[in-house]
């Protein structure tokens, strides 16, 4: 299936970044071709295209900014906190999965402990970390050196 996202904060350094590595790896592990696009303060970095956005089946917006979603009429949109993608990123690809073979189009929010479907998409809730603490499924945090957080930073800084 293919996925775009974008993930975006107010300083758009760390945690936007770390949602965009999180939400590569898990659409990796999980046999799905996703692009991401990092919004923040020093701008946007892996900007989507408007062929990657054709062809996605679905679109991940994990953000604590506004991000906007013109160039995604007509695409099914599932909305949540940068949180979510830093600490749920395999949840969030896989609910977006589930949603577009469902055939589900329109705006849906995720995260806030409810199943969303037809939620304002501009709610800014939070997880609950109970829900989290509840999963018998480890969090899987970290990954490949070469495509992480230090060495986007060291790339950014350099």
């Amino acid at each position: 299936m293919k996925l775009v996202a974008v993930t975006s904060c107010p300083t758009g350094i760390a945690h936007s970044q770390m949602a965009a590595e999180n939400l590569l790896q898990a659409g990796e592990r999980l046999g799905h071709d996703i692009d991401v696009e990092v919004q923040g303060a020093m701008g946007t970095q892996d900007e989507l295209a408007s062929d990657a956005i054709a062809e996605a089946d679905a679109v991940i917006i994990t953000s604590d900014t506004s991000v906007s979603r013109d160039r995604f009429d007509g695409k099914l949109v599932l909305k949540g906190t940068v949180k979510d993608g830093v600490n749920n990123a395999e949840a969030v690809v896989q609910k977006a999965v589930e949603l577009a073979e469902a055939g589900k189009t329109g705006s849906v929010t995720f995260g806030s402990g409810d199943d969303g479907e037809d939620a304002d998409v501009g709610a800014d809730d939070s997880s609950d970390d109970a829900d989290a603490a509840e999963s018998d499924e480890p969090v899987r945090r970290g990954g490949d050196p070469e495509k992480g957080l230090f060495a986007r930073l060291k790339k950014l800084f350099s």
